[in-house]
């Protein structure tokens, strides 16, 4: 009963913290992130690692990662994303796999040079590519923008998400298999990629064939949070009963849950519906990224200054000459090739979540082999490991 009051407490002061942070600003996100760090068990410990290891704590924070989905799922509305053209498909894969090729590429090179397995170096380069929407949105709200950068600004970040999703859960199946010492066979990375897809399927048409129907606020919310109960249920019992050997993406269910009602409902009706559920959304992504949070070393973090300018700089520089490739190759307006991969910059809260999965399936085993053999270093036999900051 106490650990539940400390984590309501400690959401309370990490949502006060991104108010804070707001104020100078910079992104809520941030200041959930840091809150989370502080209160974890290596500094304040009003969130304790027995907390964090409660099977209430780990089952609520797993419907909420399928409740945090619903982010994502609302936008990959068919009827949009085919209206978008040739253009915005090449010039959105141009830019996305040029980040993710930069990126893993640097961090290569680096865990090379530094004795890290090179596979992880593909994990850096599938957070890097998801791009936030709101960012994006809100400026075009706020000065009310017109012309060809923002018409292909605003459903790239979406499209970017897609593909981000795609790649991401790809190098997320390799690195699985790679670290659980062989309890994962090839053959079971469809498995991961696919499985949460399909669970998210039948209570995803449920709702919507339900959402049709209903219109109002309490019978819509009521529709969207059992079909989450169900749909992260139904992960539950695969991952503990006939998959027990791999670790399911919650997340991805809730995309596909919602993904499916989003193309089966009109249009206002999706965006009422969204509206509706919106404070449980924030909750779970607030709660999702104190989480990731908590259990981080602010002396690792520290330590991996250099990373993170890597990071930056990898990112930008895939970003932007991705963007401007495509955009040449499709003969879009000078303008959208000069500041359309500058606006894509602003990174998606959904890395935060991404970072936290591949830290899961790191720690949920130990690599079966790598790529240079040792990873300490023969010159002092100090392991290097935690130098990759994963």
């Amino acid at each position: 009963m106490w650990m539940f009051i400390y984590w309501i407490l400690g959401l309370a002061v990490a949502w006060l913290t991104g108010r804070l942070i707001t104020r100078l600003k910079m992104p809520a996100i941030l200041g959930w992130l840091i809150a989370g760090m502080l209160l974890g068990p290596h500094a304040l410990g009003l969130l304790p690692q027995s907390m964090l290891d409660a099977a209430w704590y780990k089952l609520t924070i797993t419907w909420m990662q399928c409740a945090f989905g619903l982010m994502l799922g609302t936008e990959l509305v068919w009827r949009k994303i085919k209206s978008y053209g040739r253009a915005l498909v090449v010039t959105t894969l141009t830019q996305s796999l040029g980040t993710f090729a930069v990126v893993s590429l640097v961090f290569a090179i680096v865990f090379f040079l530094e004795c890290v397995p090179l596979y992880l170096a593909l994990a850096f380069g599938g957070i890097a590519l998801a791009t936030a929407p709101a960012p994006a949105l809100s400026i075009v709200q706020e000065f009310h923008t017109k012309g060809p950068v923002t018409d292909t600004l605003l459903p790239m970040a979406v499209f970017d998400d897609v593909v981000g999703i795609v790649v991401f859960f790809l190098v997320d199946s390799y690195i699985a298999s790679r670290v659980s010492g062989g309890a994962v066979p090839l053959y079971m990375i469809p498995v991961m990629i696919f499985l949460p897809i399909g669970i998210g399927i039948l209570p995803g048409f449920a709702a919507g064939k339900i959402l049709k129907k209903k219109s109002n606020r309490v019978a819509s919310l009521a529709v969207l949070l059992s079909g989450i109960t169900v749909t992260a249920g139904i992960g539950l019992f695969f991952n503990r009963y006939v998959f027990t050997g791999i670790s399911l993406n919650y997340m991805l269910m809730g995309v596909s849950f919602s993904s499916l009602f989003s193309n089966m409902i009109p249009e206002e009706k999706l965006t009422a519906v969204t509206k509706y559920f919106h404070p449980v959304l924030a909750v779970s992504l607030l709660a999702a990224i104190v989480d990731l949070g908590a259990p981080l070393d602010l002396h690792l973090i520290l330590g991996a200054g250099l990373f993170t300018f890597l990071y930056i700089g990898a990112r930008t520089v895939g970003k932007y000459f991705g963007a401007r490739i495509g955009a040449t190759i499709m003969k879009m307006p000078k303008t959208v090739k000069k500041y359309l991969g500058l606006a894509l910059l602003p990174h998606s809260g959904v890395s935060l979540v991404f970072t936290g999965i591949v830290c899961g399936v790191r720690s949920g085993g130990h690599s079966k082999g790598h790529d240079r053999g040792s990873c300490c270093d023969q010159r002092d036999h100090s392991c290097i490991c935690g130098k990759a900051g994963i």
